[in-house]
């Protein structure tokens, strides 16, 4: 697997997006609109790829100077369970530090949280309803901080 960062509007992108919406997306009744995929063009895009197809990807939203969201992370249903995201989310921190992003926020879906919990992410607040779903605020911080959280 290749880890590389995707392009917005490339035909990596087009095969990005479909598996976003058919794992993500779809299941919850929604699909991507024109002004949303517009929109991605100034966040970033990473993916594991094989043999020219997507196996994993996610979306990258610079919030600050030093501070992204993670979002839209979705591992092909033929390769979930191999550490496939746990790999891309480690390549995306690396690729974040090389950046100078100090922190990573993101929301979890609950039946997630296991899963960054693993990659020493951190639940923030207390449990909210996002897109009809349970969600959990997480972050992870990429630098040290001198003990400074929150």
């Amino acid at each position: 697997m290749e880890f590389i960062e995707i392009q917005w509007n490339s035909e990596l992108y087009a095969l990005e997006i479909e598996l976003r919406d058919r794992l993500l997306r779809a299941p919850l009744g929604m699909g991507f609109s024109t002004q949303e995929l517009a929109a991605e063009s100034s966040e970033l895009h990473f993916g594991l790829i094989q043999e020219g197809q997507v196996k994993a990807c996610a979306v990258i939203v610079p919030s600050t100077p030093d501070q992204a969201k993670l979002r839209q992370m979705a591992v092909h249903e033929d390769h979930q369970r191999q550490g496939l995201g746990s790999t891309l989310v480690r390549q995306i921190e690396s690729e974040l530090r090389r950046r100078d992003f100090q922190r990573v926020e993101l929301h979890a879906r609950e039946q997630a949280v296991p899963f960054y919990e693993r990659l020493d992410y951190r639940t923030i607040g207390e449990r909210f309803i996002e897109v009809n779903t349970a969600h959990w605020k997480m972050y992870h911080q990429l630098t040290e901080t001198d003990g400074i959280v929150g």
